[in-house]
């Protein structure tokens, strides 16, 4: 997340180690991570069946995804719930950050075709 806040600083990356070992324990986390910033970042973008790679750096780069994780709960509104605690952490140890925390869900009726592909 390098986009003029500067690096997270050290206590937000010590309260998150300390949430995804409490979520990992309860079963909830099962993967995730940060990512490196744009300057090396690499884009294909398909548009109108043309394939074009565009390098970073990119001058516009207002939202980037800085990290990634895969959390698995029983309902919508623990997922939700724990989606509040990740954004609360990040506005008390990083306050001067701005960010966007998107919660999404994967489909349990994924169609064959789509896992098979997913599989390979």
């Amino acid at each position: 997340m390098e986009d003029g806040q500067g690096q997270p600083p050290q206590a937000l990356f010590d309260a998150m180690n300390v949430y995804i070992g409490e979520e990992a324990q309860k079963g909830h986390f099962l993967d995730g991570g940060g990512l490196f910033g744009l300057e090396d970042a690499v884009n294909f973008v398909v548009r109108k069946g043309e394939v074009t790679r565009v390098d970073g750096p990119y001058a516009e780069a207002r939202e980037a995804v800085g990290g990634w994780a895969l959390l698995q709960y029983d309902t919508l509104e623990e997922a939700i719930a724990n989606q509040q605690d990740f954004a609360d952490l990040h506005a008390k140890y990083w306050p001067e950050c701005s960010m966007v925390a998107t919660l999404r869900q994967i489909p349990d009726d994924m169609p064959e075709s789509a896992e098979a592909a997913a599989g390979a």
